[in-house]
């Protein structure tokens, strides 16, 4: 009976806001990246299987611009994560000058991957495709393209607005390291969705 009370006694949650040993915000955000996860496996679900069960599936994207342009978007998405890793670190370092550039950095490569995006957009719109048609073949594959990749861009302009906060936020004084931490997972996620969607309807969609 005693060992059990030593065990409890141990035990590293007092009753206070962390009953995992982990900060509460950085629980909602795992919590939150768990859900957003099984919605981008639906999404990439669905595309896959449309692609598969659909044999004249359009393979739209010449080299160039299309896959030119995707793989900077991925080269800007890599090089953000960068910057925003230099930002946690900053943030523990205590460094709130260092913090406000990186996030400003962070959220440049942001803003430079939804103009490119954006651009590839209009591209395949002035070509004919809509959400529930195209010129080359499959009409679900619009309705596939732009909820997929639509879906993402909204998460790096939602990713773009909160880094923002919490560069003015920290900035002030009113945020912790902790916060640009659990923002730094946020866009960690949104760039690793990214290196699934690139492969799959960029690569896999060469137009020779």
């Amino acid at each position: 009976m005693s060992e059990a009370k030593d065990v409890a006694l141990e035990s590293p949650w007092s009753g206070g806001g962390s009953p995992f040993a982990i900060g509460s915000k950085k629980l909602g955000m795992w919590l939150f990246l768990l859900s957003d996860t099984l919605t981008f496996s639906a999404l990439i679900l669905a595309y896959t299987y449309s692609r598969v069960s659909n044999p004249d599936w359009p393979k739209p994207f010449p080299f160039s611009p299309a896959i030119i342009f995707s793989t900077i978007m991925t080269v800007v998405l890599l090089f953000s994560s960068f910057t925003m890793v230099m930002a946690v670190a900053a943030g523990h370092r205590g460094n709130r000058r260092a913090v406000v550039w990186n996030l400003i950095f962070t959220m440049l490569g942001g803003i430079a991957f939804i103009v490119l995006h954006m651009t590839e957009w209009m591209h395949l719109i002035a070509e004919g495709v809509r959400p529930w048609s195209n010129p080359w073949g499959s009409p679900q594959f619009g309705a596939t393209f732009f909820g997929l990749t639509g879906m993402h861009m909204t998460h790096v302009a939602v990713g773009v607005v909160y880094l923002g906060i919490i560069a003015i936020g920290f900035g002030r004084g009113k945020f912790s390291a902790e916060d640009v931490e659990v923002s730094g997972l946020y866009w960690h996620f949104v760039d690793l969705v990214w290196m699934f969607i690139f492969p799959m309807v960029y690569l896999m969609s060469v137009k020779y």
